[in-house]
C-alpha cells in the first residue's frame, strides 16, 4: 500500500529534501510552500500523514493546522510538525491546533519515516 504524505515548508532545499526521504520510500509526496497553498494542494487529496513547518509566510504552521482541523474529512489525518523550532510553549501550542506530533530539524529521514508510520498506522 503506497501512503500518501502532504509536505508544506516554505524552504525549497527542505521540500527537496522531504521529496528525496519520503519517495525513496515510496511515499507518494505532494507539496505546498506556504499555509495557504498546502489548503490549495489538500483540495480532492486524501493523505496518509501531513507535515508542515511552523514558520511560513502568508499562513503559518499553526493556522494551516487549525484549518485542516476545521474540515470534517481531514480531521482523523495524522499532523506533523516539522520546524526549527523546540519551545515547549510552541509544541504546546500546535497540540491545542491539532499538530500529532512534532520533529526537530534538521531530521534523519528514517525516523522521519518511521514517524509517518507510526502515526499513519
Amino acid at each position: 500500500m503506497t501512503r500518501t504524505v502532504l509536505a508544506v515548508d516554505d524552504s525549497r532545499t527542505m521540500r527537496d529534501m522531504l521529496r528525496l526521504a519520503l519517495t525513496e520510500v515510496g511515499i507518494k509526496a505532494h507539496f505546498a510552500e506556504d499555509g495557504v497553498h498546502g489548503l490549495e494542494v489538500l483540495e480532492g487529496l486524501e493523505p496518509d500523514a501531513i507535515i508542515t513547518d511552523i514558520n511560513m509566510p502568508r499562513m503559518d504552521g499553526f493556522g494551516f493546522i487549525s484549518a485542516v482541523r476545521k474540515r470534517p474529512e481531514y480531521r482523523g489525518v495524522p499532523i506533523l510538525v516539522l520546524t526549527t523550532e523546540s519551545a515547549p510553549e510552541l509544541k504546546q501550542r500546535a497540540r491545542e491546533a491539532g499538530a500529532t506530533g512534532w520533529i526537530v530539524k534538521p531530521f534523519d529521514p528514517a525516523k522521519l519515516v518511521r514517524a509517518i508510520d507510526m502515526v499513519a498506522g
